[in-house]
């Protein structure tokens, strides 16, 4: 890192809100640096004070169970992205004039002299579909022979990855609404906004703000604004954006590709945006058959992908042999057995409706187990879409009514079962259940539709907990 940035942070003030992926790094690559730094925390259990005791050993002052007051002192507050705004230390940062910044704004701004010493982003965002996009992009990025990482919201510190020794050609970033609120400043090469649908507006406060806040991504953008045909929104976002000269607006759709576009025409993915003639001409990109698991949305995810890294030049080849190297995290539709004719799928990642409305499209005939928190969310539109490719539903967890209320609105036909616990044991139960409803050539589903934390640690145990309750079944 250049002297010029060690010189700039020498002896400066820096509170960094909240402990934990994000936090532990900021506070050590700003010590680091020279940076006199606080870390606030709200919590005080046995794992923050693991963690306290090793910043402490490095010299980090840390207070514990106080992430509301203001070090006397702070010149610059770096937030964990799940702080919300409205919390006392960022309206006592305001009174007293002091800067904010996100985790990805502080990597952002150490990335090298200028930026000109730094790889540039291709960034991803939007409701769904935002990891298995930027794994699928930096597989392809790859596949050209390229230096790159998956890192952002995907759970690899994007500081780790500026500071760190390995040097990148290109960065795909994964963004979250959180992380875009604190990162004013970044630019990226190019962005994708993947749909909008209301999700964390008990943080954002309002739809509006949370679209405000994704739209963030394409300012600035260099070369291409990625959005998706079939979510109107996401155009819009393109067009409020205050981008640089001759950047384009690129969009990806399930159909027939128009102008600038990237689509599918019998099976094959392909590229009507960076061909020489695009009014005549159409590049072949992939088979759907190379995309794993080739579900609609999952398609789209792969159209995205391919878009942002034909944006930086990459060959049609890379496209194919990226896709068709990529595979998919755990409880991403990832089938997990098929007992009696009927196929068992996992998509405990579908934490809020517009994923589990994705997930259920994918299927024709579906025995449904949802449910879990349901963070403000209501069900009337994902029932009503989905309700004639339901054999059955089984629910659980603390909302599940909200859902059921939603069935009798929408699919009273539809045979339910309301599990009246919310111990991690009801899965084996839930499971068993959806045996019972379904028939050969169904699929029991699981797209809860919710959170997991009423039950669960995490949606990675609870689906783990349903692939273990059916492979008893096949036991």
């Amino acid at each position: 890192m250049g002297g010029r940035q060690v010189t700039e942070w020498q002896g400066k003030h820096v509170t960094v809100a909240g402990l934990g992926v994000s936090g532990i790094p900021a506070a050590k690559v700003l010590h680091g640096l020279g940076a006199r730094v606080t870390v606030v925390n709200d919590g005080d259990d046995e794992r923050a004070r693991a963690q306290a005791a090793e910043l402490e050993a490095l010299g980090i002052t840390v207070r514990l169970g106080d992430g509301a007051t203001l070090p006397e002192g702070t010149e610059l507050i770096v937030t964990a992205p799940g702080w919300k705004p409205d919390k006392p230390l960022f309206t006592a940062a305001e009174r007293a004039g002091v800067p904010v910044w996100g985790d990805v704004e502080l990597a952002w701004r150490l990335r090298g002299r200028d930026g000109r010493e730094a790889a540039p982003w291709l960034a991803v965002t939007g409701t769904n579909g935002k990891t298995t996009t930027v794994q699928m992009l930096a597989a392809i990025l790859k596949a050209a022979g390229l230096r790159t990482a998956a890192v952002g919201n995907i759970g690899v510190s994007l500081l780790d990855a500026i500071t760190g020794e390995e040097r990148y050609d290109v960065l795909a970033v994964e963004l979250s609404s959180y992380q875009l609120h604190w990162a004013p400043s970044v630019r990226a090469h190019s962005a994708a906004v993947l749909n909008l649908a209301p999700d964390h507006l008990d943080w954002h406060g309002s739809m509006e703000a949370y679209a405000r806040d994704k739209g963030r991504i394409y300012e600035g953008n260099r070369v291409a604004c990625v959005y998706n045909v079939a979510d109107k929104a996401t155009e819009d976002l393109v067009r409020e954006a205050d981008v640089e000269e001759g950047c384009r607006a690129v969009g990806f759709t399930l159909g027939t590709p128009g102008l600038s576009q990237l689509g599918v025409v019998d099976g094959i993915l392909v590229d009507r945006a960076f061909v020489a003639d695009r009014h005549k001409n159409a590049q072949e990109l992939a088979e759907v058959g190379d995309v794993d698991p080739p579900a609609p949305h999952n398609i789209a995810n792969a159209l995205a992908a391919a878009a942002l890294a034909r944006a930086f030049g990459v060959p049609a080849t890379a496209v194919r042999d990226g896709l068709r190297a990529f595979r998919p995290d755990a409880h991403r539709i990832a089938h997990v057995a098929d007992v009696d004719g009927v196929a068992y799928v996992d998509d405990s990642k579908a934490t809020n409706t517009h994923a589990a409305q994705a997930s259920l499209a994918a299927y024709e005939s579906v025995v449904w187990i949802a449910g879990g928190l349901a963070k403000g969310a209501t069900f009337d539109e994902l029932v009503a879409g989905a309700a004639k490719r339901l054999r059955g539903a089984v629910l659980i967890g603390a909302d599940r009514a909200l859902i059921r209320e939603a069935l009798a609105r929408h699919a009273p036909e539809v045979p339910v079962v309301d599990l009246d616990r919310t111990d991690t044991g009801a899965m084996l139960q839930a499971v068993q259940e959806a045996r019972r409803l379904a028939r050969p050539g169904d699929t029991v589903l699981l797209a809860p539709a919710c959170a997991s934390m009423d039950m669960f640690a995490n949606y990675n145990k609870r689906g783990d907990a349903f692939a273990q309750a059916v492979r008893e079944l096949g036991a």
